[in-house]
């Protein structure tokens, strides 16, 4: 990380580290008062969403109703399926609150950050003992991406949105398919949800 002065904040984001084993015991080697900001969203549209990225790259991959279950008599999920793994967010926390206290770590809401883009950027501004700068006026709704974006990006006179790569159609999932990954998620939202101290209401 490049040297930080008093009185600035120097952001770095990688979304795998939450996954990653080694990474909270290499962080808190680094520095053990880092805060951590990690975005979480439903892990069943997650899924999904992991699985349209990669079909994007290799379209002739196996359906996602074939790499779901390890049996599909049995029903039995597959969970060394990176795409299934990644949304079992308790037990990934589990490894971080080794490392770090409950404190240290900001969950924002995927959903959220969609639908009240300044509500839980307030929530990371007040989490880093920021003022609150950025607010509604800042966004406008993009409704062909289905994304809010930024009115004028720092540095631009452009506005800001998110990528190519984002906001693709998911493919049409067998809801029975669906069902059962709501069912095979269900204890671990819980579980997650009371660590947290927080309702992402992914279970309604």
């Amino acid at each position: 990380m490049p040297k930080t002065l008093e009185g600035q904040i120097t952001m770095e984001k990688t979304p795998s580290y939450f996954v990653t084993r080694e990474a909270p015991a290499r962080i808190s080697a680094m520095s053990r008062d880092t805060k951590l900001i990690v975005v979480v969203r439903d892990p069943v549209t997650r899924a999904i969403s992991d699985y349209t990225q990669t079909l994007s790259k290799k379209p002739d991959i196996p359906s996602f109703e074939s790499l779901t279950f390890k049996n599909m008599t049995t029903g039995l999920i597959d969970t060394s399926w990176s795409a299934i793994q990644i949304g079992i967010y308790a037990k990934h926390l589990d490894n971080w609150l080794q490392y770090f206290p409950m404190e240290q770590i900001l969950f924002v809401s995927g959903e959220r950050l969609i639908s009240d883009p300044a509500g839980e950027l307030g929530r990371v501004q007040d989490f880093l003992g920021l003022k609150r700068i950025i607010t509604d006026k800042h966004f406008y709704f993009n409704q062909t991406k289905g994304f809010p974006c930024l009115k004028k990006a720092e540095g631009s006179s452009k506005p800001h949105c998110l990528g190519k790569t984002k906001g693709r159609t998911h493919p049409n999932i067998d809801p029975e398919v669906v069902q059962r990954l709501r069912d095979f998620y269900r204890p671990f939202n819980m579980k997650f949800y009371q660590m947290t101290g927080r309702f992402f209401g992914w279970d309604d």
